[in-house]
């Protein structure tokens, strides 16, 4: 399966999860490539949008390889990739600085991101988590654990694609998962879409204002917040 993009990811998975629309939905979408995807889902369901704030903790030599993950919040969840530290021999000075370095960023996008805003509240809820795509799992994963402490009725994985075995996986950290395609021959979630350009800041900002909007266009008179 080949998304055209983003926005059609979002919109075919938003058509899967509108048994979820009367179960007072939070849509929180992993930036910045779940944004786009989570928007439209957001919008489908009329619930609101917020951020998961999550960084991937890059292997010595390859970033692209998730050694683990680190995840915004008041006690910052660090979820280790741990075949993948033990195979290479990773050592937890390691994995503890990159952590300590990727929550400097976190911190920068959380401030540009959401300002002063409020979060949504989420206990109660039914948290759907949305991602573009996933690979390891291992920044998923973190998004989920973090999401759990934060006490939601029911905790919802939303994704375009991911490995089958990686799905597989991640059953035992949500209540459901809704996933378009799971190949077992993956590569890359690039590989999937005809446009996967980078999200910017500005579309992140962009998408998260035009989220607090009635269908009118005019200002929401209250600030829900969004992620």
């Amino acid at each position: 399966m080949i998304f055209a993009d983003r926005t059609e990811a979002g919109r075919a998975l938003a058509e899967h999860l509108s048994h979820l629309k009367d179960k007072a939905p939070v849509v929180l979408a992993l930036v910045r490539g779940g944004l786009p995807v989570g928007f439209e889902i957001a919008q489908a369901l009329g619930a609101p949008l917020d951020v998961v704030l999550v960084r991937k903790i890059g292997v010595p030599g390859n970033p692209e390889l998730a050694a683990g993950a680190v995840v915004d919040g008041q006690n910052p969840e660090i979820v280790i990739n741990a075949e993948i530290v033990a195979e290479l021999g990773i050592p937890e000075a390691y994995i503890k600085s990159e952590a300590d370095r990727e929550l400097v960023e976190i911190e920068r996008r959380r401030k540009v991101y959401l300002g002063d805003r409020p979060r949504t509240t989420i206990a109660g809820k039914t948290a759907i988590v949305v991602d573009d795509g996933i690979a390891t799992g291992a920044t998923t994963r973190a998004a989920l654990h973090a999401i759990r402490r934060q006490s939601p009725a029911r905790l919802v994985l939303a994704v375009p694609v991911a490995p089958a075995d990686t799905i597989a996986a991640l059953r035992v950290d949500a209540d459901e998962i809704v996933c378009l395609s799971a190949p077992v021959m993956f590569g890359a979630i690039g590989f999937f879409y005809a446009n996967f350009h980078q999200v910017s800041d500005e579309e992140v900002i962009d998408l998260l204002r035009r989220s607090q909007l009635p269908a009118s266009g005019e200002a929401a008179a209250t600030g829900a917040s969004a992620r």
